[in-house]
């Protein structure tokens, strides 16, 4: 079962992705970031390869997306935080760039 992370293990997961854009949410136990295409489709295509991870996963993220512009929040409904898995989806999505 996925945990919230602890005090402990949110340092070593979550400081590399705010070295890479990540914030927290204002007011949520919650990550975000905005990412910025080429175009309509770069951002569309961008999303289809993190929603197969997405689904492979069970882990979906919210997100919106206005022409080129895609806006990201990570957390784990399940649990009212970030765990685990929102490092690991966050990580992915910066790979698949």
């Amino acid at each position: 079962m996925t945990e919230k992370l602890s005090d402990a293990t949110r340092g070593p997961l979550l400081d590399p992705l705010f070295d890479n854009g990540w914030t927290m949410v204002e007011g949520r136990d919650a990550i975000t970031k905005t990412f910025i295409f080429d175009n309509f489709v770069e951002a569309f295509g961008w999303m289809t390869r993190v929603a197969i991870w997405a689904e492979k996963w069970n882990h979906h993220p919210e997100w919106s997306n206005v022409y080129r512009t895609v806006e990201v929040v990570l957390t784990t409904h399940d649990v009212d935080g970030v765990s685990s898995l929102d490092a690991k989806l966050a990580r992915k999505m910066d790979s698949l760039l």
